[in-house]
């Protein structure tokens, strides 16, 4: 996606699907150019999966020594028996153009490299004024130990990336390590927060790592975890009064312990400009509704988010809207209502780059 000087053209390109591990995630990495050995140009790739198995998203590029000169990118690819074959589609936003720059695209050619979760890909760009080819390298983060790990006991968790920041927050307020690993100890399900120092963008978001524990913490290895817990485990609610849990549940949701630090409940997403939760929701709803029956004590803020599509002042009624809706599907399930304090902050807070539907998501706290 070399930045270079005149107009630019689209170059489809077709493949034929195969049968392989998922691209779709978050991509950060840089394009260089053999040709201008002193140039380069971070990138952020941002793949989807479509029903059809074919990948979709956008394509985020900075010049290296002007990161005020970008472009995003629609693009589109399909896999290959070794990687991924890619395509750009229509513009969508370019910032410090002049008439006499622009942007070479065409196609690209990625091999895949499990292994490190990397994409090395070969740009083969239309040839206008002197773009020729163009070299990617691009890393995703991805948990490569196990997602449980037994309560209490010390464990190394690892991931792939390139050098990895790990963090404990969203905010980037509590950072915990550097590197593709990290040694803990977990008495509760826990998330992390991850982040590339590899080439990093105005466009770079967290990756959040959700680390679950099994079994119960002996009384010598109980101590606060590191990190807020997330979002509670699978059991059914709807609109009518929460049936009731099956008897580990409940157990369960005694350790789940919400506190002041806001938590993410990664699967309590919304329609794209509605407040009208997905079905995915129902299940960490349930728990919650679970830990607030068990905790009679307790007062939450349920805090509404949106994405950063349409206009900022109907987000911020949209985000209160769906607070609002999760609030009364903890209500009809039995939570007092003056237990659960609302708020919404608009498209002012996005955990990812947009478009990306976990932005359309709600934090819950433990009221002082």
């Amino acid at each position: 996606m070399t930045w270079k000087t005149l107009p630019a053209v689209l170059l489809l390109l077709t493949a034929r699907p195969v049968r392989a591990q998922s691209l779709a995630g978050q991509w950060q990495g840089v394009e260089t150019d053999a040709n201008e050995k002193a140039s380069y140009w971070p990138a952020e790739l941002r793949l989807q999966q479509g029903q059809t198995g074919r990948l979709f998203g956008v394509l985020y590029h900075e010049v290296g020594d002007d990161p005020d000169v970008t472009v995003t990118f629609q693009v589109s690819g399909t896999r290959t028996a070794g990687g991924l074959r890619l395509e750009h589609g229509r513009r969508l936003n370019e910032t410090g153009q002049s008439l006499f720059s622009y942007w070479c695209f065409g196609r690209i050619a990625f091999t895949y490299d499990a292994a490190q979760e990397k994409l090395t890909g070969r740009a083969a760009y239309q040839p206008i004024g002197d773009c020729t080819t163009g070299t990617f390298t691009l890393y995703r983060v991805v948990l490569k130990s196990s997602a449980t790990v037994p309560a209490g006991a010390e464990t190394i968790l690892r991931v792939s990336g390139r050098n990895v920041l790990w963090y404990a927050d969203a905010e980037r307020q509590r950072p915990l390590a550097t590197g593709n690993t990290y040694r803990t100890r977990l008495a509760q399900t826990t998330t992390f927060y991850l982040a590339q120092g590899y080439y990093p963008t105005s466009q770079s978001a967290l990756v959040p790592i959700t680390v679950r524990v099994s079994g119960p913490v002996a009384a010598a290895d109980a101590r606060p975890a590191a990190v807020a817990p997330l979002e509670p485990a699978a059991v059914t609610v709807g609109p009518q009064p929460a049936p009731p849990l099956p008897a580990t549940v409940a157990a369960d949701a005694a350790a789940a312990l919400l506190n002041a630090t806001p938590v993410v409940l990664p699967t309590v997403l919304f329609k794209l400009g509605s407040a009208e939760l997905l079905a995915e929701a129902q299940p960490a709803l349930a728990r919650l509704v679970a830990e607030l029956t068990a905790r009679p004590g307790l007062r939450i803020e349920v805090a509404g988010y949106t994405d950063r599509i349409g206009e900022p002042q109907k987000n911020l009624v949209l985000s209160r809207q769906r607070a609002e809706a999760v609030k009364d599907r903890l209500a009809a399930a039995g939570v007092a209502a003056e237990r659960i304090g609302t708020v919404g902050y608009g498209d002012t807070r996005p955990l990812h780059p947009s478009p990306d539907a976990r932005n359309r998501r709600v934090e819950v706290r433990v009221l002082e």
